[in-house]
This record gives C-alpha cells, sequence and structure tokens, in this order.
C-alpha cells in the first residue's frame, strides 16, 4: 500500500514567493527588534553549527546552542540519533516571526540523508523556538510544522539493524522481531527485481513504530486511518534517479498478527513501490499500482485466486460480479474493510490478466505508459491501445470474464 501525498510539487508562483520572502529577510508579523536581516543570518548560522555538531556527534558543541529549559529534550534526541546512519542533516529557514523583543518562531525545511540509502536529503517541515540571551539565539523547541511527520527518533529510542539489502529502524521493537522484518526485506527485493528487472536501488528501508498512533505520527495523520493496515510506503512520485529513498512503514499491531507468509506478502508488496516509484505518478490508478504490487508478491507464491482473492470470490459466488475496475475511491483508508479488500483483489487480477493473456513484459510496458503519461485523463487509454490493441471497454468486459472463471 503506497502512502497518500508522497510527492512535493511547487509552482513557479510559489518558488517565487520563497525567493522573495527569502531577500526580504523572512519575517513575520509581530513586535520586532532589531534588523531583520541580521536576525535571520544569525539564526541561519546557529542553526548551521547545530547541523554540524549533531553530524560530528559532538555534544558539548551542540548543547551551546541549545537553551537549558529545552536541554534535556534536545539532548535525548541527540543521543537517539546515534542509531541512525546519518550522513547529512541540514535546516533551511523559510520564514521568521519576532514573537516578543528575544523571541522567534522559525519555520525551515529539515533536510536529511541516510548513509548508503538517500542519494539526496529527505525534507520535511519543522518550526523551531528560538531566544536571545546576551546578543546570541538559541534553540528552544525543535517540532514538525503543522500536519507535518514526525521522525522516528522523537518517538523513543531507535534500535537498527542492517540487512544485506534493507535497513530497519524501529523504536519499542524487540531485537528479534527488527532482525525477521530485515531477512523478510532482504527476500523481497530479489523477487521485485525479478518482476520488475528495470534499474533501481535493490534495497529498502523499512521503520517500525512502536504502536499504531507512532505509525500515524510518521505519515502525518491520525494513526486510526491505518488500523488493520500491515505497511505503507512513502517516497517522492516521480522522484528521479537521486530522489531519496522510500520508506515502508510498518503498522506494528496489524503486521504482528500476520503469519510468516503475510508478512513475506507485505513486505513484496511494499517493496514493489520502492522498485516501480519512478514509473508511478499521478496519472497511475490506485488499481494499478497496489495491483501490480500485488501481482509481484504473489507471483512465485504458490497461492490461487481463491486464496488471494476471498473477499471478491465471496461476492462473485454470491451473484455480484463487479461491473467496473475500482476507482481510486475504493483504496481509502478508512473505509468497509472488506471492500477495500475486493478493490485490492481486482487490482490484482487485473494484473494477472495482462500477465496472463498478453505476457508479463507487456504488463511492465502498460505500467511504465500509464506512468508517462502527462495527465491522469486519457493515460490507461492511451496505454490500453499502444500496449494491449485493446479499448477500455474491451478490457473491462474482458477483466469482468476473467474474474467470473477464476473465481466463480
Amino acid at each position: 500500500m503506497s502512502g497518500q501525498g508522497c510527492g512535493t510539487r511547487r509552482s513557479a508562483t510559489a518558488c517565487a514567493l520563497a525567493l522573495l520572502l527569502t531577500l526580504v529577510g523572512l519575517v513575520g508579523c509581530g513586535a520586532q527588534a532589531g534588523p531583520v536581516g541580521t536576525t535571520t543570518r544569525e539564526i541561519q548560522t546557529l542553526l548551521d553549527r547545530q547541523s554540524r555538531a549533531l553530524l560530528d556527534r559532538d555534544q558539548a558543541a551542540y548543547l551551546v546552542g541549545v537553551d537549558p529549559a529545552y536541554a534535556p529534550a534536545a539532548l535525548a534526541v541527540f543521543r537517539r540519533l546515534a542509531a541512525v546512519p546519518v550522513d547529512g542533516w541540514t535546516y533551511r529557514l523559510t520564514g521568521v516571526d519576532r514573537t516578543a523583543s528575544d523571541r522567534v518562531t522559525a519555520r525551515a525545511e529539515l533536510g536529511y540523508r541516510l548513509r548508503d540509502h538517500d542519494k539526496r536529503p529527505a525534507t520535511g517541515a519543522r518550526v523551531l523556538d528560538l531566544t536571545e540571551r546576551d546578543g546570541r539565539w538559541y534553540v528552544a523547541g525543535d517540532r514538525p510544522a503543522d500536519g507535518a511527520p514526525r521522525h522516528l527518533w522523537e518517538q523513543g529510542e531507535v534500535a537498527a539493524v542492517r540487512g544485506d539489502r534493507s535497513l530497519v529502524l524501529g523504536v519499542g521493537q524487540k531485537p528479534e522481531r527488527l532482525r525477521e522484518i530485515a531477512a523478510a526485506a532482504d527476500r523481497a527485493v530479489p523477487a521485485v527485481s525479478a518482476a520488475w528487472p528495470s534499474d533501481w536501488a535493490r534495497e529498502v528501508v523499512v521503520l517500525v513504530p512502536g504502536s499504531l498512533q507512532g505509525m500515524g505520527e510518521l505519515l502525518g495523520a491520525p494513526g486510526a486511518s491505518y488500523r488493520g493496515i500491515a505497511a505503507v510506503t512513502t517516497g517522492e512520485t516521480r522522484g528521479g534517479a537521486d530522489a531519496p529513498a522510500d520508506r515502508v512503514i510498518v503498522n506494528p499491531e496489524a503486521y504482528g498478527v500476520l503469519g510468516d507468509f503475510g508478512r513475506q506478502l507485505v513486505l513484496t508488496h511494499e517493496t514493489t513501490h520502492v522498485a516501480t516509484r519512478a514509473a508511478t505518478t499521478p496519472s497511475t490508478p490506485v488499481w494499478l499500482s497496489e495491483g501490480f504490487a500485488d501481482w509481484v508478491a504473489y507471483r512465485d507464491a504458490g497461492r490461487g485466486p481463491a486464496q488471494a482473492a476471498p473477499e471478491l470470490r465471496r461476492a462473485v459466488r454470491a451473484g455480484e460480479l463487479p461491473a467496473r475496475l475500482p476507482e481510486d475511491a475504493d483504496f481509502a483508508f478508512g473505509g468497509e474493510a472488506d471492500a477495500l479488500a475486493r478493490a485490492y483483489e481486482g487490482g490484482w487480477l487485473a494484473c494477472e490478466l495482462i500477465a496472463d493473456r498478453w505476457g508479463e513484459g507487456e504488463l511492465r510496458d502498460f505500467y511504465r505508459a500509464v506512468g508517462a503519461h502527462p495527465a491522469r485523463e486519457g493515460a490507461v487509454e492511451k496505454a490500453l491501445q499502444e500496449v494491449l490493441g485493446a479499448t477500455p471497454e474491451e478490457f473491462t468486459a474482458d477483466w469482468r470474464a476473467y474474474v467470473g472463471e477464476r473465481l466463480g
């Protein structure tokens, strides 16, 4: 299951506005004291020093720039990051609001890289509180912006397990669980590469929070939205070859009740999202991205349609053959569990149909062709015609017949 809202895009107007704000000193409304540009430069310099001290693991230098009241919380995060293989950490100021003569609230973009995984920084919006004493600024708070995700190391002590093809970071998890997840991720990578032999990183980063609530915090959403969802994948849509590595985020509650087969299926499905990220765009319907990930996961699993699509099979046998391919809204989190399962199963059977009737190579070509289209409208129609030689009406009719044959 791929996370919602993965990409970040800004219009030329927004970029120009951001540049203008930078040039005028990034200041908001409120009481002001001292030259605005000087304040902004001093704060940026402070944040640059903090970033360098963190990367150098220089605790004394790090605490020099921290307000004493905030030091315990700041030090906790500093120490937790020792377990995380970070080799890049930067703050870029995007706004400064003076709230008192000696206090400001700063908005910034935090960028960080995981060693051997991120080609460029993963980013997130932060809000920092700063206080001034004797002409020097100190960090007095650092938190996610409204709606922005928290980081795993803000949730507790981090444990790291390196697999042959994976990095697993967990909070509140037993070491054996993290090792088991790393082993499953290591098995998933070659399975996905066999089904999607295109150039991709062939490694996966997995985050395992301590609870469903923690999962929601990592995604910047209520944890209840993901109840019953074993894992999701986040990343930058159309991020290119140098995009930060995707993060597979595990729901420890739903994942924990699965058996060995189910856990492997989940990790292979999510790893498929990592592999296909560069070919997945806003033009790609959810039935195709999720159906393809399930197709890869079931490809060599030795499970037939009755086992892989039990909810859709139950509906077909009750005389409720679906009239259309699943729509994006059918995959919404928090809805009826049976309906969500039928949407996934319908997407899987659509991909299974293409691989079975036209071939696996044509399925991959179809996936790429849909994602390469400049807009959602017409993407599937054009790819159906050019890759499979079919119209949407013909394909839907073939899919409905295939569902009936395989599940009836």
